[in-house]
């Protein structure tokens, strides 16, 4: 039985619809990338200071001082990091990893909306078209597993850079991956995988507090407004604002942990040394042992100032992007 051939008209359509999905999915991950793209310069000097923070060298030095439990106490160290930073090592120091951040944000930003959004909508079809917080949850969480496990390696080599002080022990990215390859194998591209995948956590309940803020938020009766920009009431607009800040903001502060977890499992090996860090949950009993619990939430501060705007910014822009294709 021959299958039956396509009309011309019916494969100019076929072709149009093709060449219309890959222009979205090009305009999708551009747009995704130019917003990860400014949120990691201009928050990069936050970023070093947390990476700084969570690590084993920082708190040997100011061990008695930050882990004081007040919030304020916390913000101050922030500062007082900024200053040094900016004192010891320059204006460039406040960019340290900048570069594989950069290479790493992009991908990660395109590769978590696009799975995420895509994931949504195949379950919704296999969930007869309902919209429920299993179908977000299950989506958030495919899209960081997949994230996590794609960028990795690139978050090893920003952290590794970004922990150096005046003396370089590496010359660049490339250097850094080089001397990892080199000195800890393949398994160094990947550590911290295991705090990753315990991180997607947050991701997940970052994507289901928005779903369901945006629906009350956007889609309530006050966001019915005369003004409109772009065919949406502001109201609209500043739900979706508020939402993505609000949703981060409470994910962040509840899987933050998982942060310190990490920076510990990617920090460099001092020569001739055995590793401190060997597992997840072994860093974790170390951590807590030696530092205590506080020790759990360093740099999370910088962390909030850093994530929680950066967050709004590109959930915002992802409904901006959602909106201008026509999508609900």
């Amino acid at each position: 039985m021959s299958t039956p051939l396509l009309k011309p008209t019916e494969v100019q359509q076929e072709g149009k619809l093709l060449k219309m999905r890959i222009i979205n999915v090009i305009n999708y991950c551009t747009w995704y990338s130019v917003g990860g793209l400014i949120g990691a310069v201009c928050t990069s000097p936050l970023d070093v200071v947390k990476t700084r923070l969570q690590s084993t060298f920082y708190q040997q030095g100011v061990k008695k001082n930050i882990h004081c439990t007040s919030i304020w106490r916390h913000f101050s160290e922030t500062g007082k990091l900024l200053m040094q930073i900016k004192q010891v090592e320059g204006i460039r120091g406040y960019f340290k990893g900048l570069g594989p951040n950069l290479v790493g944000v992009i991908p990660a930003r395109a590769i978590n909306f696009y799975t995420y959004g895509n994931s949504k909508k195949l379950l919704t079809e296999f969930n007869h078209g309902k919209e429920t917080p299993i179908v977000h949850l299950t989506s958030a969480a495919v899209a960081g597993i997949v994230t996590s496990t794609i960028t990795n390696p690139i978050w090893v080599i920003k952290t590794r850079l970004q922990l150096q002080r005046k003396q370089q022990a590496y010359k660049s990215s490339l250097d850094c991956a080089m001397h990892l390859l080199k000195h800890e194998g393949i398994k160094g591209l990947f550590k911290g995988m295991s705090a990753s995948y315990l991180g997607v956590a947050e991701g997940t309940i970052q994507w289901v507090i928005y779903e369901d803020l945006k629906k009350k938020w956007s889609h309530g009766s006050f966001s019915q407004d005369k003004i409109t920009v772009g065919g949406k009431s502001i109201q609209a607009w500043a739900g979706n604002l508020g939402a993505a800040t609000v949703a981060k903001l409470v994910a962040a502060c509840i899987a933050y942990p998982h942060e310190v977890i990490r920076t510990r499992m990617r920090e460099p090996i001092p020569d001739n040394c055995m590793p401190k860090y060997i597992g997840l949950w072994q860093t974790f009993k170390v951590v807590v042992k030696e530092e205590g619990m506080a020790a759990l939430y360093g740099g999370m501060s910088a962390h909030l100032m850093r994530v929680v705007p950066n967050a709004a910014i590109m959930f915002f822009c992802y409904e901006a992007i959602l909106h201008t294709f026509g999508q609900p």
